[in-house]
């Protein structure tokens, strides 16, 4: 028993198996027999699971997103998928939409039917920009970091409603439009005009990572004909999306925070944007990271950690550029197949059939004669459990 003003000890043990696995143990032991591990009293957590805790120090060293970033919000939410959301261009309020992951369609973009539009927040992905998908919770396989171009589904890379769907976090805002609005502008929102926008970043953050790279801060990423930005030069991947500025000029000024906007640090570096961003999307892509930290990733939106010098940031911003433009199914190296289908006809899947002898590799069985599942849409095809083994041919 406790003593007063002594918090209870509480104790945990874990029991994987099968259910009559479980039985059995539980008969044969007790309370007394089981080899409990004692939970530590966190606040303000009280996990009741053992957590490893030792790689806490370092991964409170890096900044969280969610203080980077200003502005986010949870993706769009139709309420009538069915009606509002089509691979067809629609006649009114057509926008592209990001529905799921390599599965852009269009929606109907009518605030009147989208019951939950996010529009404060979506208004700045209608036009040229980028956002990157961060789960508060990052407790699937998937983990949930992605990537967008647009209006963005709140079921893009998760089940809404369930840990581990991201939420939108756009680089960069455009201005607000404080004029009166008619209620056919109110309910068919136009986007923002392009321009003066700006990163939708904390200057601070951003500040610290410019100072550990020895590298100026630029709010656009400079196209090569003048005012380069150095990620180009140090292998960096930029692209039409995160171009704003003029080629051959230049921007010298002060942001929040007290980071300078100039052409280059004190090595004659500069950082934009979207070099952070590709920066985080290789880092949270990392294997190793999410191994190290996947008890952190559990709990709370992401910490990055600060980069350790200006070349290893470089090459990661390099990784993750390459990685971002996969995603989005712009890069050349999409068209690279790794598979081969060689098969005459036009590949367009129209009906599956099942031949019979054929090797099937991939047909779901289990050894020592247990049966065997055999799915096809083919009546002819042998009953479960009966025939020769076979295989799907697409006709």
């Amino acid at each position: 028993m406790p003593k007063q003003n002594e918090h209870a000890r509480v104790y945990h043990f874990d029991l994987y198996g099968k259910r009559n696995e479980k039985y059995e143990f539980l008969k044969e032991n007790t309370l007394d027999s089981i080899r409990w591990n004692e939970l530590e009293n966190r606040k303000p957590e009280y996990f009741f699971v053992k957590k490893d805790w030792e790689e806490e120090i370092d991964y409170c060293k890096g900044f969280r997103l969610d203080k980077l970033f200003e502005k986010y919000a949870s993706g769009i939410k139709t309420h009538d998928d069915k009606n509002l959301i089509s691979n067809k261009k629609f006649n009114e309020n057509n926008n592209k939409y990001f529905y799921r992951p390599f599965d852009v369609q269009f929606i109907n973009y009518d605030l009147n039917k989208v019951k939950r539009h996010r529009f404060s927040l979506m208004k700045h992905l209608m036009v040229n920009n980028i956002a990157i998908l961060i789960p508060r919770q990052a407790i699937t396989y998937r983990f949930g970091f992605f990537i967008s171009k647009g209006l963005t589904d709140i079921n893009y890379t998760g089940t809404a409603g369930q840990f581990g769907a991201g939420l939108t976090f756009p680089l960069y805002l455009y201005p607000e439009d404080n004029g009166q609005q008619t209620l056919e502008q109110a309910t068919t929102p136009a986007p923002p005009a392009e321009g003066n926008r700006k990163p939708n970043l904390n200057m601070e953050i951003v500040s610290k990572i410019a100072g550990k790279i020895g590298a100026g801060f630029v709010p656009e990423k400079f196209p090569s004909g003048g005012g380069v930005a150095s990620a180009a030069r140090r292998g960096g991947v930029s692209d039409s999306s995160t171009r704003g500025v003029a080629e051959g000029s230049r921007h010298v000024g002060t942001g929040r925070g007290g980071v300078s906007y100039s052409n280059g640090g004190d090595n004659g570096e500069v950082l934009a944007p979207i070099d952070i961003l590709d920066y985080i999307y290789a880092v949270l892509h990392s294997p190793a990271y999410r191994e190290k930290y996947k008890e952190f990733l559990k709990i709370d939106f992401p910490r990055v950690p600060y980069p350790k010098n200006a070349d290893t940031f470089w090459k990661l911003v390099k990784i993750g550029g390459e990685l971002r433009q996969i995603h989005l199914l712009e890069s050349p190296a999409v068209e690279n197949y790794i598979t081969q289908y060689p098969v005459d006809g036009d590949n367009t899947v129209e009906k599956p059939v099942y031949e019979q002898g054929a090797s099937a590799p991939c047909t779901p069985h289990t050894e020592g004669g247990d049966e065997e599942q055999n799915i096809s849409s083919d009546t002819n095809s042998p009953p479960r459990g009966g025939g020769d083994k076979g295989a799907y041919a697409l006709t």
